[in-house]
């Protein structure tokens, strides 16, 4: 991770060539408006073949499990750190850059070069996991992450109301300004607390 940060909302350039470049930037909204429809038509595949409180299920299942791959990714890939330099670069532009630049708003959810083919991965590994329920689990897997991108996005650019909103902004503010190597939850604290990666002010008032 860099030493140099930045708290304007300011990108730098990562890529040389000018395609790269421009689908290294996303509009926030961008995982809602190519994703929802695609778990639309999930979830009606998976009510064709089990009921609907199976599905629901299942559903509920793929949520829980899309936030432990969360705190999996965050933990163990996006905070891996590489001693060669090509693995550095990778580290940058994985999630480093991020770190450097933490309110470059074009930048905080996932670009669709990288989302969509890791989506594909994914499905076709459940297809193979869950037989007849990967409809409902992708599902509910796609609806984590689209809350994910969404919440994250907030966490650095919009004021969030709530009791949970506002500690979710200052949980997620304490990863970036506090300590890097707690709070790896962004939608939710929960494997943090399961894991022992709760910020240290936090266990203090358990």
């Amino acid at each position: 991770m860099g030493k140099f940060v930045t708290n304007k909302n300011e990108t730098v350039r990562l890529f040389k060539n000018p395609v790269l470049e421009y689908f290294s930037h996303i509009h926030p909204a961008t995982p809602i408006v190519v994703y929802v429809p695609v778990i639309c038509v999930l979830a009606y595949r998976s009510l064709q073949q089990i009921s609907v409180a199976t599905t629901i299920a299942f559903i509920f299942a793929g949520l829980l499990l899309w936030t432990l791959t969360e705190y999996m990714i965050h933990r163990w890939a996006f905070h891996y750190h590489p001693t060669s330099a090509i693995g550095k670069k990778i580290h940058f532009l994985v999630h480093g850059v991020h770190h450097d630049y933490p309110r470059d708003a074009t930048r905080l959810v996932m670009p669709l070069l990288v989302s969509i083919p890791l989506a594909t991965a994914f499905y076709f590994l459940f297809k193979l996991m869950f037989l007849g329920f990967h409809f409902a689990v992708f599902a509910g897997f796609m609806a984590g992450y689209i809350a994910y991108d969404s919440i994250h996005y907030a966490t650095h650019h919009m004021k969030m109301e709530g009791p949970f909103g506002r500690f979710l902004k200052r949980y997620h503010l304490k990863h970036h300004y506090n300590d890097e190597h707690t709070a790896y939850g962004v939608s939710t604290p929960l494997w943090d607390f399961v894991f022992g990666t709760v910020p240290d002010e936090l266990k203090s008032k358990k």
